[in-house]
Parts: structure tokens; C-alpha cells; sequence
């Protein structure tokens, strides 16, 4: 391994420069872009935002070597549940199928865990001797955090298919490397259980290998979504269940910490809209309570190792600034468990016993990554009012003016913020719900959103979408 840039201060070896000397003139500039980079400097040019925010994560974040020449081995260890190794399985036979035709593509597929462990690959004999170098081989780890900016781990920081081509990997050893990844995730938990990638060697990626990438991964997360709908409609019998013979305030919960049905008084504790119980994944709320996702995680973890757990915690409500009790049950489908139901102003079973949130250190929000001036604007959910759709290009309008989206396409940036009281009104618009003032209807009576009345802005709301929006404002 070579002596890191960043560490050293000395400039990347003539090795990588030889190496990207037969790169066309798109690649040639992103190479000097990364040596500088990799030397220290801030800022450049001439690198895609999804890239540069991946090479900030590599440089400052997890602090990965960019001399790195070889993948280092996987750890041995595993939190697969059944579901996640039965969707293992299933993938690793398409992939199986797929590498056989990849062999005239001079290409590779490979298939990790969410972990970014790769688990098996197929695909040209040739390609696989330049793998083995690289060690892109089953038992070794290709995530971020210690491999770099790369197809497969790259893939497991954000949502959608990711293209690394050349010099845009972090580490030099790989700048000979194209590869496409995509990440299959758990839609209720929004968690990566496997991965798909295809790579070759000195060769650009085709964009009908990345369809297919995409085409793969939506059919096989729609069997996840069939499931966690199955899954929303036992929580919601429980719910019904309990809830019919005692009386209390009850909410029922996803693993995910959303919310699938709740009464009156915890859909106004939990801050969420009233309205029919949410079945459906996609259109779950995440509560406005800073410490529950942290103490769902608590009791998930708690019930999945004795099914008749109960437990409690004092939450605080950020409505009122008041401090809720709340005790938890775990709901269980077979010896599976799906959710958790919620009993506010109860204390039953074991405390939530973690530091008191005066010492505990606040848990990380979820962050979205914009770019502006070649600068890296890190966000949180609050702060976006609406995102707006320029063909692949996404503008988020913030408190903090105009940003692009490091993550491309409307969609993926909706799977990222949808569990924050986002919802998509038009084909070009997803709206912060949270963040909505004022309603005006425009000249052809359609409905118009306004998140700021400052601004000049009126965000339309498509016919298809108006009647789902007035019923989540209550209008």
C-alpha cells in the first residue's frame, strides 16, 4: 500500500498518471481533479456533485487511504434476518444467470450483503484475474467507509444506480475500474440488505447494464414492498385489536419508527396528520419526536430476542415541550416481528435506560448532500421547503437559497425524504408538507402550494394529487 497523499502531503504516484494517460479528455480531468483533491485541496472542478460528496465523506469523514491498491477482507460477522438471506439468494440466482451473459461483455457482477461484503461474482475469466488483484472477490468488504468511492459502496450511502468510472474511485489502485451498483433496500427501515454491481475493466459502463441494474432491483424491492404491506395490515389488526377492548391512547409503529395507524390524541402527540390508518409504506409519517427513532430502535432490538417483551421510555413531545410516557409491545407475524404498538401515559416494563438526553450526545438526523459553487452544502429535511425536477438535475429550495441535489433524479431524492412529511404533488414537485403556509387556487382552478409567502413561489399540485394532499392538510 502506498503512503497516503493526505497523510504525506506528497502528490499521487507517476503510477496513477501513467494509468490515466489512456483516459479520454473527461477522464484526464477528473484525474488531476482527484490529485488534487487527494493532496488537500478543498475545491475543484470538472467532478459530478454525487462524486465530490462521496470524495469528501473518503477524505474527511472516514479518513480512507487513496493509495489503496486492494480491497481488505470482510469481517465475519452478520445481522441478516431470513427475509434478507432468502432476497440474497433469489438475487444471486438472477445474477448467476446475468454472468454467464456478461462473459461477451467482458464484465463482471458481483453480488454483497448490505454491508458491502461481496458474497459471490460471475463473469469473463479475464476480468475476474484484474479482480482478484483488486481483491473484488467474495469475503472481502467494498463499503465507503473503508474501501472508498466505488460502485458498490458508494451505492450504500444513497438511494439508485451509481456509476464510479476511472479516476472518479477514491482509491488509485482502482482508477483502471468502471462500475455500476445499486442497493436493494428495506423500504420500511430504508436500510441496505444486498447489492448488485456490475464492473469491468478499462471499459466504459453500457447504459442497457445500468437499466438492467434498475429493472433488477425495483422488481425485487417489490416483493419487499408486498411484504411490508402484508406486514403494515397485521400491525393495523393488532392495533384494531387492542384498541377495541381497552381504553387508552395507542399508536402503532413500523420498525422503521413510522407511523402505520394512531387515535386521535397520539396522532396529535406524534405530530402527524389525521387521517385513515397508513397501510401502505410509502405514505407512512415519521413522528416529529427528536429521541423516538433511537428508543424504537431500543425496543426493536429488545423484542426480536423475546417476542413477550414490554417496555417504556419518557419521550419528549415537540409540540408541547412536554415529557410523554409511553410503554411498548412488540407485533409479530409467526416468529417474525413487524412493528411495535405504543401506549402513551403507561409505564410498563423495562425503562429505557440509556444516559439521560442531557448527557447523551444527540443522534445523527438524516442529512442530504447538495453542491453549490463547488462547495458541499450538507441539509437537514427541515430546511428543504420543496425540491424541483430539471430532467435528472434536482433543485432543493432551502433557508439557505437555491441547491443542487448531489443525489440525480426526483425519485431517489423522494425515497430519501419521504419519511420526513414529503410528498410528491406533481411530476416535477416534492413538497416539504411541513413546511406548507398558505393554499391558492390558480387561474384554471388548480391548486397551488405555498411553503414561503415571502417568495414569489407557487408549487402546482397535479389532479391526481389533490385530493390525497387536502385530505394530509386537512382542507
Amino acid at each position: 500500500m502506498t503512503d497516503s497523499p493526505v497523510a504525506t502531503g506528497k502528490a499521487p504516484s507517476r503510477r496513477t498518471r501513467r494509468a490515466t494517460g489512456t483516459l479520454d479528455g473527461n477522464h484526464r480531468a477528473v484525474a488531476r481533479a482527484w490529485e488534487r483533491f487527494a493532496s488537500g485541496e478543498t475545491t475543484v472542478a470538472d467532478v459530478r456533485p454525487e462524486i465530490l460528496a462521496s470524495w469528501h465523506r473518503c477524505r474527511d469523514t472516514y479518513d480512507v487511504d487513496p493509495g489503496l491498491r486492494s480491497a481488505p477482507a470482510a469481517a465475519d460477522h452478520t445481522d441478516h434476518r431470513l427475509d434478507h438471506d432468502v432476497l440474497l439468494t433469489k438475487l444471486g440466482g438472477i445474477a448467476a444467470v446475468a454472468g454467464e451473459r456478461l462473459d461477451r461483455e467482458q464484465g463482471l457482477i458481483a453480488v454483497t450483503d448490505g454491508a458491502g461484503r461481496v458474497l459471490a461474482s460471475w463473469g469473463d475469466q479475464a476480468v475476474r484475474g484484474h479482480a482478484e488483484e483488486s481483491n473484488l472477490a467474495p469475503w472481502s468488504v467494498w463499503d465507503e467507509r473503508t474501501t472508498g468511492t466505488n460502485g458498490m459502496g458508494t451505492a450504500l450511502e444513497v438511494t439508485g444506480p451509481v456509476t464510479v468510472t476511472g479516476p472518479e474511485h477514491w482509491c488509485e489502485g482502482f482508477h483502471q475500474w468502471a462500475c455500476a451498483g445499486i442497493a436493494i433496500r428495506d423500504l420500511v427501515t430504508g436500510l441496505p440488505v444486498a447489492m448488485l454491481n456490475v464492473s469491468r475493466w478499462s471499459a466504459e459502463i453500457p447504459g442497457q447494464l445500468i437499466n438492467w441494474l434498475k429493472d433488477t432491483a425495483a422488481g425485487v424491492e417489490s416483493e419487499i414492498e408486498r411484504r411490508a404491506l402484508w406486514e403494515g395490515e397485521v400491525i393495523l389488526r393488532e392495533f384494531t385489536e387492542i384498541s377495541s377492548r381497552r381504553s387508552g391512547v395507542f399508536a402503532a409503529l413500523d420498525l422503521g419508527g413510522r407511523v402505520v395507524v394512531a387515535d386521535d390524541t397520539a396522532q396529535a402527540i406524534l405530530g402527524v396528520p389525521h387521517g385513515a390508518p397508513m397501510v401502505d409504506v410509502m405514505t407512512r409519517w415519521t413522528p416529529d419526536i427528536p429521541d423516538l427513532p433511537e428508543v424504537v430502535r431500543w425496543a426493536a432490538k429488545r423484542s426480536a430476542a423475546a417476542p413477550q417483551w414490554t417496555g417504556c421510555a419518557r419521550l419528549v413531545e415537540n409540540a408541547a415541550d412536554a415529557v410523554v410516557p409511553v410503554s411498548f409491545k412488540p407485533v409479530c407475524a409467526g416468529n417474525r416481528l413487524v412493528g411495535l404498538l405504543c401506549e402513551f401515559g403507561s409505564q410498563d416494563g423495562d425503562e429505557y435506560d440509556e444516559q439521560p438526553p442531557t448527557a447523551r450526545a444527540a443522534p445523527t438526523p438524516q442529512r442530504v448532500v447538495g453542491v453549490r459553487n463547488e462547495r458541499i452544502i450538507v441539509l437537514a429535511p427541515s430546511e428543504i421547503r420543496y425540491a424541483e425536477a430539471d430532467r435528472n438535475t434536482v433543485w432543493l429550495s432551502t433557508d439557505r437559497g437555491k441547491v443542487q441535489a448531489a443525489t440525480r433524479g426526483l425519485d431517489n431524492i423522494e425515497r430519501e425524504l419521504t419519511p420526513f412529511g414529503f410528498h410528491r404533488v406533481h411530476r416535477r414537485f416534492l413538497v416539504n408538507l411541513r413546511r406548507v403556509t398558505e393554499l391558492e387556487r390558480g387561474i384554471k382552478g388548480e391548486l397551488l402550494l405555498i411553503t414561503d409567502p415571502r417568495a414569489p413561489e407557487f408549487i402546482p399540485v397535479s389532479r391526481r394529487h389533490t385530493q390525497e394532499i387536502r385530505r394530509i392538510l386537512g382542507v
